[in-house]
């Protein structure tokens, strides 16, 4: 069991979603490219950053901080609330309204509408427990 946001845990979630074919494909059919960053509220800089091409996780951690389009943060405790026993779309919506789940960079409420994306978030927290 590896720690959140540690390296071997940025590896296993990478391997993880890159055989997901729910997520990947949903992705790939809208070609979503982005670069994506998790941490907590307190630092500086994101503990996860993965650079997603065509729905894949192409590199995790070398993407320049300027190049994150969505920089997702909540404290410790919460992470692991929304990991250990993955939300819905309802849970993430309390967790963003309540401000446990914050965006610093990217657009929750774009995310949201769009099908593709709010499904691959959504399946992306049981992923995270999987692999914790």
């Amino acid at each position: 069991m590896a720690d959140l946001f540690s390296n071997e845990w940025a590896q296993a979630f990478k391997d993880a979603w890159n055989t997901d074919e729910e997520i990947t494909a949903s992705l790939q059919r809208v070609g979503f490219n982005s670069v994506v960053a998790f941490g907590l509220p307190e630092d500086e800089t994101p503990s996860f950053i993965m650079s997603i091409e065509n729905g894949l996780i192409s590199s995790i951690n070398t993407a320049p901080v300027d190049d994150i389009k969505w920089d997702i943060r909540a404290t410790k405790d919460n992470w692991l609330s929304l990991i250990v026993k993955p939300p819905g779309l309802m849970k993430l919506g309390i967790a963003y309204t309540s401000r446990k789940l914050r965006f610093t960079k990217g657009d929750y409420a774009t995310m949201i509408r769009d099908p593709s994306l709010a499904s691959a978030f959504v399946k992306s927290f049981a992923l995270m427990g999987k692999v914790l």
